[in-house]
């Protein structure tokens, strides 16, 4: 080959390796783009519902219209009660335990008749902590209102044998861990369900401390549904910090229908903002279910979710074993990201508005999804997103029709808790505009 031909190839092969090498690093820090609009990303019935009523109960009710009057309820309920808040703000300085159980068919219930009228100020670093079975939180508004907040943890600390706690459509800020559960002396609280919340900070949370707004560590079967999940940025330590995520070796946990903007409001800071995760930053031993942590997760699910505005990936799979990933949208997010020989499993019917990637001996089953290669994120393209109407009423709607399934695929409700076409639109809904529309009063 003549001399100058061969430098020619040699420059160009290197021009070429740099270029490869700065669009996986640009995949893996983020392309971050103006055409999304958090703002416009909220779903009808994702989130707590304003003024929503309390489901029906047929146990005893008893009304609560104070501070004292809750902390006496709460520490002599019986099964089947029905602690009932009368409007108002009520002020906490130190931890409400809820320490008595109830049965599976009579749960004890602490509500409010209706969304937006009782309204809890913490000033302690665990708000509830639940180690009873069998409670049921319902229609409150929480606050972390430490002034340092370091000091304001956990909105909720469910641990040990709280086993098939519940809380629906609350309101919950300004906590570092809104719900943060674990096992404790060899008993796990299993078969939870967090459901219908809105949860969100109104700033920068200022620790080194974690920030993940559902931590949920070896525990099995629980289910994180339609919940609003946003802003949840950490100043200190490593500055990483998940909207939720579930680790330690537990099993079947699931995320579906959730709207997770990890930066909303609080744009443009430092730090990695991951939206959902099956094995988090991993455990240390100690921690795990099986004190091995052989897996950090094993058979959990990701489905039907939207995930935004994340500075990190938007789905991440640290040693999680048989994994289901399933018809996710994700927009301004580095993508999906698996990580460890211990991650498996299935990723099928995805919209990804970045990469989908396997590493250190991750080994993942890709059917049907459609991505962003990297070369195109160097570039600034973002076809995904050019899917998609980008502000005003009609944001997220289809500009053109939708990308489908090529064969039939199991039912799956979307986002929007409709039933799926057998040819099912690519990522996490059918059709956001007809869902607000139903929506609508």
């Amino acid at each position: 080959m003549h001399p100058r031909r061969r430098r020619i190839l040699r420059t160009w092969s290197i021009l070429t390796v740099l270029v490869l090498a700065a669009a996986g690093a640009i995949a893996v820090l983020g392309v971050r783009g103006t055409d999304v609009a958090p703002h416009a990303l909220v779903i009808p019935g994702v989130g707590a519902l304003p003024r929503a009523m309390a489901a029906r109960q047929s146990g005893r009710e008893i009304l609560l219209g104070s501070a004292a009057e809750v902390r006496s309820a709460i520490a002599h309920a019986l099964p089947g009660e029905v602690l009932t808040m009368l409007p108002g703000r009520y002020h906490f300085s130190q931890t409400l335990p809820l320490a008595q159980p109830g049965r599976p068919d009579s749960k004890i219930t602490l509500r409010a008749r209706q969304a937006d009228t009782v309204f809890i100020d913490f000033a302690t670093e665990q708000g509830f902590v639940v180690t009873a079975p069998d409670w049921r939180v319902e229609n409150l508004s929480l606050r972390g209102a430490c002034a340092a907040q370091p000091d304001c943890e956990h909105a909720f600390h469910v641990v040990g044998g709280a086993v098939r706690f519940a809380a629906i459509n609350n309101t919950i800020a300004d906590f570092n861990a809104h719900f943060k559960i674990n096992g404790e002396r060899g008993r796990f609280p299993d078969d939870g369900l967090i459901e219908g919340n809105t949860l969100t900070n109104g700033s920068v949370r200022q620790t080194g401390g974690s920030v993940t707004v559902i931590d949920m560590v070896a525990v099995n079967g629980w289910t994180i549904r339609r919940n609003l999940i946003s802003d949840f940025v950490k100043a200190g330590g490593d500055g990483i910090s998940y909207g939720a995520f579930a680790k330690g070796g537990g099993a079947r946990n699931v995320f579906e229908q959730n709207v997770v903007v990890c930066e909303a409001r609080l744009r443009g800071l430092a730090g990695q903002r991951v939206g959902l995760s099956l094995g988090g930053g991993g455990s240390g031993k100690q921690y795990c279910r099986d004190q091995k942590c052989i897996t950090e997760q094993d058979e959990g699910v990701i489905q039907s979710n939207l995930v935004t505005s994340c500075s990190d990936a938007g789905i991440y799979l640290n040693s999680a074993a048989r994994s289901r990933v399933l018809h996710n949208t994700l927009l301004d997010t580095t993508g999906i990201e698996a990580r460890f020989a211990g991650s498996t499993g299935d990723v099928e019917g995805n919209l990804v508005d970045g990469r989908i990637v396997e590493r250190a001996g991750a080994r993942l089953r890709l059917r049907e999804n459609r991505a962003t290669p990297a070369a195109a994120l160097f570039v600034g393209q973002h076809p995904v997103r050019r899917l998609f109407a980008t502000d005003g009423a009609a944001a997220l709607a289809w500009r053109e029709a939708p990308p489908r399934r090529t064969a039939p695929t199991p039912a799956l409700p979307d986002l929007c808790a409709a039933t799926r076409p057998p040819l099912a639109a690519l990522g996490a809904f059918e059709d956001l505009v007809r869902c607000r529309h139903q929506a609508a009063p």
